[in-house]
C-alpha cells in the first residue's frame, strides 16, 4: 500500500536518492555513474560522480562526505529498490542514523521521477 509522504518543513530533512548508470566512462577516474541526491524542500540537487561497481562502503562514504557532513542527517530518504539501497549495510546505516527509508514503486505516478523534482 502506498503511503503519502508529507512535505518537508526544513532543508535536507527529506531527500530523494537515485543512481544514473550506464554512462560512458569519463574523466581522469573513468566515472561511469552518478548518485543523484535531491533535497525535497528546496529542490537543490547534488550529482556525485562514482562508479557503478563501487562497494556499499564507498557509496556510503560518498553520501556521508557530500550530504551528512554538510547538510546534516536526513529524517527520510526516498529511494527506489536499487540493490545498493536495500543491502544490509545500507539498512544498518539508516538504522544507526535514525533515518527512515521510503522505497518508491517503479512506474507509479506519485513516486516515479520524484528524485528529479
Amino acid at each position: 500500500m502506498l503511503q503519502h509522504i508529507e512535505e518537508p518543513k526544513h532543508p535536507w530533512e527529506t531527500i530523494s536518492m537515485d543512481w544514473v548508470t550506464g554512462l560512458v566512462p569519463g574523466g581522469k577516474e573513468n566515472f561511469n555513474a552518478f548518485l543523484v541526491i535531491v533535497d525535497r524542500y528546496g529542490k537543490s540537487v547534488r550529482f556525485l560522480q562514482c562508479h557503478k561497481e563501487d562497494k556499499d562502503m564507498d557509496s556510503a562514504l560518498l553520501f556521508w562526505n557530500n550530504v551528512i557532513s554538510t547538510c546534516g542527517i536526513p529524517k527520510i530518504i526516498i529511494s527506489d529498490r536499487y540493490p545498493k539501497f536495500t543491502s544490509e549495510f545500507w539498512r544498518n546505516l539508516y538504522h544507526m542514523l535514525g533515518t527512515k527509508i521510503e522505497l518508491s514503486t517503479s512506474y507509479h505516478p506519485q513516486t516515479d521521477f520524484k528524485v528529479w523534482i
